[in-house]
């Protein structure tokens, strides 16, 4: 038997081959000062199945990483069931945010996604247009004062993402949230990462530094969320019948709302820890996710002019003076392509892990029982079989024809299968909006024409993404 093979029931099959690392810590290192490069390194060097070993002796970890669409589309889709989010750092999700849509299973998982799921019709989402578009407007206003008519696409685009998701959970209440969420979230999921990616943490029970800090902002986050409910609840329960509960009652039909109402004869429904671990999944990946897509829609057409042009020109004569409406999204095919090149670059979920159960095969290569697999959206995006001159940014590449022609799973940027992100029709109708608005009212120059990233949870720029606004008419 070679050693790029294993014994599977009686049979010699092919191993997936091993990017080599450090005798002692094998890819550790490389790992965490930039995962994202020795992915891609990884494929470029030995294919769409690779191990990567990380960590010393004893505590070592083995990575299976499944570069190609098609074994993207196995692990996601087809034969999802094998595949699970048993990860140690799915579980640091889970014992900081809860265990929302995002991290949990099972029945668990079937239970709130049928509660969660007509919340997310196209019908309900489309109804938060307005409240995208004024949250939109609130920031353009801003940008009148900015010094040296300079912004930082990267901090806006995260302001203003948090604001819309915020107000769209909360409704009046999101002044209450945006501050407590801005100062807590980067503590939380920089603990996350820590832990996540360690081979060994101490318990968070554990007076630590780290634990206290990460501890404090749990407590801050979880209060905040607990006072809303705990108001919203009350303030229901008091209402009478068919009476208009008003701004300080009800608040409307936002989604703290609905998602406390949200019940059915089997699932019964959701409780205050329940709804709470809900709101936390729903701040992390409602924002964070939608700020990417638009921090570098806006960095590439500002590093793109012409392209910028065309995208204007198509929002000035689908839309004119008139603020934007959920229809429009049809309307304004080339400004999607753009968010779709933009996220096949740059996609806020650049690497997604899950465990197999039972053994498996893909690309000829053997994925064993318990192994962890990694799938990494970011090198598939990339890959020059589905991709040619992959680094450019080329809008066309998403017209129907071409997506029509391209492999199901060269880009998922929302994930796919019956995990398959339940925002992401939301994410795009807020990434339309308020791309739209922008770009009508001001043109970009690329201060910064590269913006370091790294894979946290999701994507994040490790460093500014500024540009020079220019005003082309008043802010809305």
């Amino acid at each position: 038997m070679s050693v790029d093979s294993v014994v599977s029931n009686g049979t010699e099959r092919a191993a997936a081959p091993q990017l080599a690392g450090l005798p002692l810590l094998g890819s550790l290192l490389d790992l965490t000062s930039d995962s994202l490069g020795t992915y891609l390194r990884a494929q470029h060097r030995h294919g769409d199945v690779v191990r990567i070993s990380a960590g010393p002796p004893g505590l070592r970890a083995e990575l299976h990483c499944v570069f190609s669409p098609e074994g993207a589309q196995r692990v996601l889709a087809s034969e999802a069931a094998n595949y699970r989010k048993d990860n140690p750092f799915y579980q640091e999700i889970r014992d900081s945010f809860g265990n929302g849509l995002l991290t949990s299973q099972d029945e668990d998982y079937l239970r709130q996604r049928r509660l969660v799921q007509p919340l997310f019709t196209k019908r309900r989402v489309d109804g938060y247009a307005a409240a995208v578009a004024a949250e939109t407007a609130q920031t353009l206003e801003s940008w009148q004062e900015a010094v040296d008519s300079v912004v930082d696409v990267s901090v806006e685009m995260t302001h203003l993402a948090l604001r819309a998701v915020a107000r769209i959970l909360f409704g009046t209440d999101v002044e209450a949230t945006v501050d407590v969420v801005d100062r807590c979230f980067p503590v939380i999921t920089e603990y996350v990462l820590r832990r996540g990616y360690s081979p060994a943490n101490l318990p968070r029970s554990w007076p630590t530094p780290a634990n206290r800090r990460a501890a404090a902002a749990l407590d801050e986050l979880y209060g905040v969320c607990d006072r809303i409910i705990a108001e919203r609840r009350g303030a229901d329960a008091g209402a009478e019948p068919g009476a208009d509960a008003g701004a300080g009652a009800r608040k409307g039909e936002d989604l703290l709302t609905l998602l406390a109402a949200a019940q059915s004869a089997d699932d019964a429904s959701f409780d205050a820890d329940e709804l709470r671990e809900q709101v936390l999944i729903f701040l992390l990946a409602g924002h964070e996710t939608t700020a990417t897509s638009l921090t570098f829609a806006l960095h590439l057409l500002a590093k793109n002019p012409e392209l910028q042009d065309r995208a204007r020109e198509e929002v000035s004569r689908v839309l004119g003076d008139r603020p934007p409406q959920a229809a429009d999204l049809e309307r304004l095919p080339y400004l999607t392509q753009v968010l779709k090149e933009a996220m096949r670059l740059f996609p806020a979920a650049p690497v997604i892990g899950r465990q197999a159960v039972a053994e498996a095969e893909i690309d000829g290569h053997v994925i064993p029982a318990g192994a962890t697999v990694i799938l990494a959206p970011w090198v598939t995006h990339r890959h020059p079989e589905h991709w040619p001159d992959p680094e450019r940014f080329d809008p066309d590449r998403f017209t129907p024809q071409a997506e029509a022609a391209r492999a199901r799973y060269a880009w998922f940027p929302f994930g796919g299968g019956p995990r398959a992100c339940i925002g992401q029709h939301f994410s795009m109708l807020e990434s339309v909006i308020a791309l739209a608005m922008t770009l009508r009212s001001y043109a970009f120059e690329a201060v910064d024409t590269e913006v370091p990233v790294a894979a946290g949870i999701t994507l994040r720029a490790t460093g500014p993404a500024r540009c020079r606004i220019r005003p082309l008419r008043p802010a809305p």
